[in-house]
């Protein structure tokens, strides 16, 4: 999508939604899945709490309604919409050190440290948090969607299975430099030209959560899935910077216990997806394969992750450099609450 056609679509989708905006108690929520993924589940419950506790409603956008995760971002940041999904790789290009998100063999692989983590993590909360005003934004919440499995055409068991293969990414450098260094050829698209792509054979691989993979049928394109380990899925709420300062102090309470009591739901709701979803998969195809790397196999993707470490300092400077410290000390923190050696 142009720079034009994002701008005249944001531009039409401005005129429909300021329609209502006599209605101020109505705030609109984008999101960058389906109503019944991940992030539907978290708005709708977010929804359900300033719904219940307030006079203000919610309106859900799913994917597709308003645009693609950059459309409804610049939506928020114009104040079309109030609240939205804006995941790390695609917000790594307004702040780059979110790319630190998408750097193989970071994050906690433990779901309650992985939990503690976002929730507790004054790297995320404070020092992240503090880089989206300059992008007329508010960190409203970040959280897990699930361990992120490659979907690929043939086995991938090392490396060196992935020479020569097109592996669609998002578009981050970051990302880029992880699957050229785990030997694919990485290939930026945005996420409606994916499933087209494999089918027609333009791309060779892709990587999701689990119950994406299943829930948008990309294995009905691909014949293998493996766990590599090597990251989870991060998304972020954002809102509107000038809509958050103009609320009462009341409705910004509001907003903080919604946001709270949506991310306790989704971290429960998330226990056994992942396994389902394999499961739907399995059922649906059952010729699909499924691999979980052992920790020998796993050795060359961590070694290969060095370079992708030294990249993310390279691209963000000392500032990347203290977020990767932070994030060490953080995880560590949690690693102790949870009584994690």
């Amino acid at each position: 999508m142009t720079r034009l056609t994002r701008a005249l679509m944001c531009g039409a989708a401005i005129a429909a939604l300021s329609a209502s905006s006599a209605l101020a108690a109505e705030w609109k929520f984008a999101l960058e899945e389906a109503i019944h993924e991940v992030q539907g589940v978290y708005a709708t419950k977010f929804k359900e709490h300033v719904e219940a506790n307030s006079d203000h409603t919610i309106a859900i956008f799913p994917f597709g309604t308003l645009g693609e995760s950059a459309d409804i971002t610049e939506l928020t940041q114009l104040g079309a919409v109030q609240f939205a999904n804006a995941s790390p790789g695609f917000m790594g290009s307004e702040i780059p050190e979110l790319n630190i998100f998408l750097m193989p063999y970071v994050l906690p692989e433990n779901p309650a440290v992985l939990a503690d983590f976002y929730k507790t993590s004054p790297t995320i909360n404070e020092t992240l948090a503090g880089k989206y005003p300059d992008q007329g934004l508010e960190l409203v919440d970040m959280y897990p969607e699930g361990e992120v499995v490659m979907t690929t055409k043939e086995p991938v068991t090392s490396p060196a299975d992935l020479d020569g293969v097109k592996f669609r990414v998002m578009t981050s450098p970051l990302l880029v430099e992880t699957y050229n260094a785990f030997g694919a050829t990485a290939t930026p698209l945005p996420w409606g030209e994916v499933f087209g792509a494999l089918q027609l054979g333009m791309i060779q691989g892709q990587e999701n959560p689990m119950f994406f993979v299943e829930s948008t049928k990309m294995y009905e394109v691909t014949d293998h899935i493996t766990y590599a380990g090597h990251n989870t899925f991060t998304t972020a709420v954002i809102a509107n910077k000038a809509f958050m300062d103009g609320l009462s102090d009341e409705d910004r309470a509001v907003v903080q216990a919604a946001a709270d009591a949506a991310y306790d739901y989704i971290i429960d709701y998330q226990q056994g997806l992942t396994e389902s979803a394999e499961a739907k998969i399995l059922e649906a195809k059952p010729e699909m394969t499924v691999t979980v790397l052992t920790d020998e196999q796993r050795a060359p993707f961590r070694a290969a992750a060095d370079r992708v470490r030294q990249k993310y300092v390279e691209m963000v400077g000392d500032s990347g450099k203290a977020v990767l410290e932070g994030f060490e000390a953080d995880i560590a923190a949690s690693k102790e609450r949870a009584g994690e050696s």
